[in-house]
């Protein structure tokens, strides 16, 4: 019996040492260092790819923002700010007013099957809304000029880059709204105009929340 117990104890005892060794090494040692390994080398993209303005974080390079008006009268319908260039249509976008306040951001894309109804209601909606929206009374919109991504959501739903061809179909109502020149706000685009990675890999793009921060320096100045 004491052998028993003697032999019971000794399992237990080695069985604890090798949990408390495992924690340490798992749960201790492994995260310190893979966290200073992404401090020392990726600092910017281990802090989550934070982007800073005016001295403060107003958001991720990696995750889509919306730029509407406030909700009046306890309403729900998101009205978009046309003094800014705006997202993908998504509904996992929380809102924000050029990046002052948050919403709960719920991941989830917009996109069916290309012969389902409801989608097809969607880009519809959504073309008509991005010809009303950006033509103003000297530049006028055509269903043909509007992009793809103007009235699809991302597989995320959470992108947070536009094509160059959506940024440009939003510079007359962009310079309009802030009262800019057009040449202006087309010099913005193309210098926040991203190629392909590599030259080959993926398609240009423009991130929307860095493009609205130097249009709102550029409109203050």
């Amino acid at each position: 019996m004491n052998t028993s117990v003697r032999s019971t104890a000794r399992l237990i005892g080695a069985g604890l040492r090798a949990l408390l060794v495992l924690a340490l090494v798992t749960g201790v040692l492994y995260p310190l260092a893979v966290t200073g390994v992404a401090q020392g080398l990726f600092p910017g993209e281990a802090n989550g790819s934070e982007i800073r303005s005016e001295g403060k974080v107003v958001g991720s390079e990696l995750i889509g923002q919306r730029y509407d008006l406030p909700v009046k009268g306890g309403g729900r319908t998101r009205v978009p700010d046309l003094r800014w260039f705006q997202p993908r249509p998504s509904n996992g976008l929380g809102t924000n007013t050029v990046n002052t306040q948050y919403e709960l951001l719920l991941s989830g894309a917009t996109n069916r099957a290309g012969d389902n109804a409801e989608l097809l209601r969607w880009v519809k909606d959504a073309k008509a809304a991005a010809v009303k929206d950006n033509s103003t009374a000297s530049h006028k919109v055509k269903p043909g000029d509007v992009p793809a991504d103007a009235v699809t959501s991302s597989g995320s739903g959470l992108d947070p880059h536009i094509s160059p061809e959506y940024a440009e179909l939003q510079v007359p109502r962009v310079a309009e709204k802030n009262q800019l020149d057009v040449a202006q706000v087309e010099k913005l685009v193309a210098e926040h105009t991203d190629g392909r990675i590599l030259g080959f890999i993926g398609e240009p793009r423009v991130n929307v929340l860095k493009l609205n921060i130097a249009l709102k320096d550029l409109a203050t100045r």
